[in-house]
């Protein structure tokens, strides 16, 4: 479908703003300030966002906007946008978007030319790796892993020779049975795991799988709360030495040591492929040409 490009200036526009994954201070003056001043905030648990406007003392209209519904909430939004509203997307914790609602709506309304403007903050995902002490030059973030056992044990053998960081968030009832499958496909390799980030109890223990689910199986604390897992990359596999010769090359050496033709084309033969016979007429023309 082909939509029409309204003029930026008499839409509204959709601030797709970043609230706290914990500690209310990390909540960004421009954020206050965007919360304050839109016409809607479009927000994941109303109830929860509710009392983040409380403690802000902001008394602004939401809606509720969550996987069920983000199809269903598209044209009203865009008609809110229409109509020169802006409105506010937020998730319960964190970035919108980052294995929270929102690609739906963003996607579409991009597509069709409103205006979107992220407010950035939080995120449960650079917070962990910014601390974790893994490498972060190079990293993949693969959301939550599934929560059917075999399929959970597929994800991780496909990641298993990966190079880069991995990173994955997890539930605390799932944690337990994530580090059993890790201990199992992954085996000896350093995980780090951040729990409940920015809040009282914050916590990074990092070791094996089966030392890490050792250390919570021991004190059932540390199974609470919202989980970034981090995988330390496989080892770099040695590069394979590239051929620095060309046939020609192979065959004349062949031949300066003596090697006869017949015999010299078995040699290439086997180790560049191809039929004997070739080889020897190959064989036979550089030879005779000498």
């Amino acid at each position: 479908m082909t939509h029409v490009k309204l003029n930026a200036a008499s839409q509204g526009t959709l601030y797709v703003v970043a609230t706290p994954i914990g500690n209310l201070e990390d909540l960004s003056a421009r954020a206050v300030k965007v919360l304050g001043s839109v016409s809607v905030i479009a927000a994941e648990d109303t109830r929860h966002t509710g009392r983040l406007l409380a403690h802000l003392g902001i008394n602004v209209t939401m809606l509720s906007l969550h996987d069920h519904n983000e199809k269903q909430r598209l044209e009203q939004l865009d008609a809110y946008l229409l109509a020169g509203q802006s409105i506010a997307l937020v998730s319960d914790a964190g970035t919108p978007l980052i294995s929270d609602p929102g690609f739906t709506v963003v996607h579409e309304l991009r597509e069709r030319g409103r205006t979107i403007v992220p407010v950035p903050g939080a995120s449960a995902l650079i917070a962990a790796l910014s601390a974790g002490g893994v490498p972060t030059d190079r990293f993949t973030f693969g959301g939550f892993l599934p929560a059917k056992p075999t399929a959970r044990r597929q994800a991780l053998e496909t990641i298993k020779l990966r190079e880069e960081t991995q990173v994955f968030y997890e539930s605390p009832h799932r944690i337990m049975h994530t580090l059993s499958a890790m201990a199992e496909v992954l085996d000896q390799r350093r995980v780090v795991i951040a729990r409940e980030l920015t809040k009282t109890f914050e916590t990074f223990l990092s070791g094996s799988p089966g030392e890490l689910l050792s250390a919570i199986q021991s004190d059932p604390n540390q199974a609470r709360g919202e989980f970034v897992i981090m995988i330390e990359g496989a080892e770099a596999s040695e590069p394979q030495t590239a051929l620095a010769f060309s046939e020609e090359m192979l065959l004349e050496a062949l031949l300066a040591e003596g090697v006869g033709v017949k015999q010299g084309a078995a040699v290439a033969a086997r180790l560049l492929g191809g039929r004997k016979q070739n080889w020897y007429t190959k064989l036979q023309a550089i030879k005779s040409g000498d």
